[in-house]
């Protein structure tokens, strides 16, 4: 499809990564009018505040946002503190947690201060959807009922697969991409973006859209970032993410363990790199060209001056190299003081204790997987103990604490 030359620029960037562009001659037709008329266009992104930290993850489509920025347009962030409450079904096997108001506005304050960290303040909207959704009665939720059929939401796959299994499906959950939708009414979206699996809620706001009377919005949907485990999407729940807020030597850190194939996606995704620079990086990869370390270490740096800055980066690396190069010990560790109630503590207490294991369970298993060193050696047995004294405990590759019984 030709572009016309006055978006050519534009277009480009905007698009780059993207997955699905829906529909393409829409958006491009809203792009024109846009430049023609120096009307900025209303960029739409929904985030449920479900925990309280942003990670990588979450950057891919704000940092697409801020493209949008750049070039004039208007982004509305909405903080979803009221579809928080229902439950996003999208991918899920079983119903969502809901959180309670108390949660919701715990994890909102700590969205506020991260997402700055990338949007410009002075071209983004930040709205929290209970401001319409509060004060809806039940006429008008029955009213947006009314709007969507139930075998139009059975298209869902998440739905049907749980239809299938015979695995309970709660009305609520069908309100959600109702909701959502609502949302881009309220804010009259031009375009919504997200990753690929919201891509059903977004055509579900486009009929929204079109059943109040408003021109429906365009979708663009961009990949989901793997997480640092190399086989689930980024999420908090699994554990497998990068928050952007976490200290720098833990960004460095978890960057370090990616799968080496996975790098190219991490360049292109996260810190904006063209598909064409990350696929060079891919190619020398498989080839032996780029040594995978090197490569690693160059993205840990660019992530860490991305959310920190360059001085930390460096110390990070320092740090790192020093602790699983050279095989020494980290400059700070948290230290925490446990009673050794009858003159010795056995190791799968101690792990528990510090919080290095939730469990004793837990912590059997990792010590019988070679996963717990004290002081250097290696220990074998979950039946170990220590008398009192003073002890470094390293678990994994990256976690130690320095531990004083008592």
């Amino acid at each position: 499809m030709k572009i016309p030359k006055l978006i050519e620029k534009e277009w480009a960037l905007i698009t780059s990564g993207a997955v699905d562009i829906i529909p393409e001659e829409e958006l491009i037709a809203k792009m024109e009018h846009s430049r023609k008329t120096q009307t900025p266009l209303r960029v739409k992104y929904g985030a449920d505040p479900s925990a309280p930290d942003i990670h990588l993850g979450h950057t891919v489509p704000i940092r697409k946002l801020r493209q949008f920025q750049e070039f004039g347009h208007t982004v509305v962030f909405i903080i979803g503190d009221f579809t928080a409450r229902i439950g996003d079904p999208t991918g899920r096997s079983a119903t969502r947690k809901r959180l309670s108001p108390e949660e919701v506005e715990t994890n909102s304050k700590t969205y506020m201060e991260q997402i700055y960290k990338i949007l410009d303040p002075e071209k983004t909207e930040l709205v929290y959807n209970s401001t319409w959704f509060e004060s809806m009665n039940f006429t008008k939720a029955i009213e947006l009922g009314a709007k969507y059929t139930v075998s139009r939401m059975m298209e869902r796959d998440d739905f049907k697969k749980r239809l299938s299994e015979e695995r309970p499906i709660f009305i609520h959950e069908f309100l959600y991409p109702l909701v959502q939708g609502y949302d881009s009414v309220e804010v009259r979206a031009d375009i919504e973006l997200g990753g690929t699996d919201q891509k059903f809620n977004f055509l579900v706001a486009r009929e929204i859209q079109r059943e109040y009377g408003l021109p429906p919005q365009c979708i663009l949907t961009f990949p989901l970032l793997v997480g640092i485990d190399g086989v689930n999407k980024m999420s908090k729940s699994l554990g497998n993410y990068i928050g952007i807020t976490e200290p720098a030597r833990e960004i460095f850190g978890k960057t370090m363990s990616i799968a080496d194939h996975l790098m190219g996606d991490y360049f292109e995704l996260v810190l904006g790199y063209s598909r064409d620079e990350a696929d060079r990086f891919r190619k020398g990869i498989s080839s032996g060209e780029i040594h995978p370390r090197d490569l690693k270490a160059r993205l840990a740096r660019e992530i860490v001056t991305l959310y920190h800055d360059g001085s930390a980066a460096r110390e990070a690396e320092e740090e790192f190299n020093r602790v699983f190069k050279q095989k020494e010990n980290p400059d700070e560790i948290e230290e925490k003081s446990i009673t050794a109630e009858k003159g010795e503590i056995s190791i799968t207490a101690i792990l528990t204790a510090t919080g290095m294991a939730p469990s004793g369970r837990e912590a059997r298993r990792i010590v019988l997987g070679g996963g717990v060193s004290v002081d250097g050696s290696k220990v074998d047995s979950p039946d170990a103990s220590f008398k009192p004294g003073e002890y470094i405990f390293k678990v994994g590759k990256r976690r130690f604490i320095k531990a004083l019984i008592i």
